[in-house]
């Protein structure tokens, strides 16, 4: 019997992580996409091995990887979004938060999802209808909670233009009920449905995005409050907010309401 859509990304994510993890404290070669962005040979060779494994267990998928891009049939409903290392530059500075991750969308939909850490030897994974964390050979289902109080923010963003997350990290109305972290990585949204973060906040557009796409599905599977910058249907407008309850999401979106409007003005 053929593996199930959410066993081929939990087998794909594993392959990409083994390579990182193997990688992980070496010195590597970097190929810059820009001033302030590159890639190492890791990020490159993790994608070879997620692909290996779409290749033999969903050759008719169409697949879009971050190093690699579109490739695979043009024609389909189905297409794996690929992110082989999230947090390359917390990766090459020998930092342990990041992530690698792959993702499912059929019919524009999350279907299937896989996000491996693979410092911590974690995996974060959804079936469409469940979301799990599997450690060993263990699965558990996630479960969000604000209980911790804290909030991960995205402070990536264009340098052309003002973009919603530095400002947040030194506000004090959310300090004074959260602590803000910035780990730079997609970890952050898994962390949400795991219940290590009541939060995840980001600027930015969010559709068929490969960095996000894995986390978002696990985070919609697992329970999550998911909305863009002002609260509508995420892809509505711009950001994404992943909240633990809708109590957090509502105090979330009070937060980031006057940085929106100072941007406007």
């Amino acid at each position: 019997m053929g593996l199930t859509d959410a066993e081929v990304a939990i087998a794909a994510a594993l392959a990409g992580a083994e390579v990182v993890a193997r990688n992980y404290g070496s010195t590597h070669e970097r190929f810059a996409k820009s001033a302030t962005d590159f890639a190492t040979e890791t990020d490159i060779d993790a994608e070879h091995a997620i692909i290996n494994v779409l290749e033999t267990h969903r050759p008719a998928d169409a697949r879009t990887g971050e190093e690699s891009g579109d490739s695979g049939p043009r024609a389909g409903s189905r297409r794996w979004l690929i992110d082989p290392l999230c947090g390359t530059l917390n990766f090459a500075a020998g930092t342990p938060l990041v992530a690698v991750n792959v993702a499912l969308l059929q019919d524009d939909r999350n279907s299937a999802a896989a996000a491996a850490d693979p410092m911590a030897d974690e995996l974060f994974w959804t079936d469409g209808s469940g979301a799990f964390i599997r450690r060993g050979s263990g699965d558990r289902r996630l479960t969000p909670t604000s209980r911790s109080s804290l909030i991960e923010i995205n402070c990536d963003g264009p340098l052309d233009r003002p973009f919603v997350g530095g400002q947040l990290v030194s506000d004090p109305r959310l300090r004074a009920g959260y602590g803000p972290r910035v780990i730079s990585s997609t970890l952050g949204v898994a962390w949400v449905a795991a219940g290590r973060r009541a939060a995840y906040i980001s600027d930015g557009w969010f559709r068929e995005n490969l960095h996000f796409a894995a986390g978002i599905a696990i985070a919609e599977a697992a329970g999550c409050v998911i909305s863009d910058l002002v609260g509508d249907l995420l892809h509505t407008g711009r950001g994404l907010v992943v909240s633990a309850d809708p109590a957090t999401h509502q105090a979330v979106l009070e937060l980031v309401r006057p940085h929106l409007a100072d941007m406007e003005r």
